[in-house]
């Protein structure tokens, strides 16, 4: 009888353990994929754009300059913004002005 008692106490030992380790790896994927992969999925939309600047693109900065890029080189960009012409990292563009939305933005 004690042999059929040590039995028991091991196997529910056993499960306390795996149930234990499933919740943390519950939790670390509901992270995994509510945090992580929307992140990843930003960067590369954001490295696309960059990839994709060239002359004469309207876009704004992440400081919330307005300008036409004049000249595109390794990894800065030159914008016109009104008067003036200022050298920004291509990084710090956020993303490209529509034409369509600068048009509406007059309107108003």
């Amino acid at each position: 009888m004690h042999t059929v008692t040590m039995l028991l106490a091991q196997a529910q030992g056993g499960a306390s353990t795996l149930g234990t380790l499933i919740f943390p790896l519950a939790i670390l994927a509901i992270f995994y994929f509510i945090l992580i992969v929307p992140q990843r999925r930003e960067l590369k939309k954001h490295q696309q754009l960059v990839a994709e600047l060239q002359r004469g693109d309207q876009v704004v900065t992440a400081g919330g300059l307005i300008g036409e890029i004049m000249g595109v080189k390794d990894d800065t960009v030159q914008l016109r913004t009104g008067t003036a012409t200022v050298v920004v990292e291509k990084a710090r563009v956020v993303r490209k002005v529509v034409a369509g939305a600068e048009a509406a933005a007059e309107k108003k």
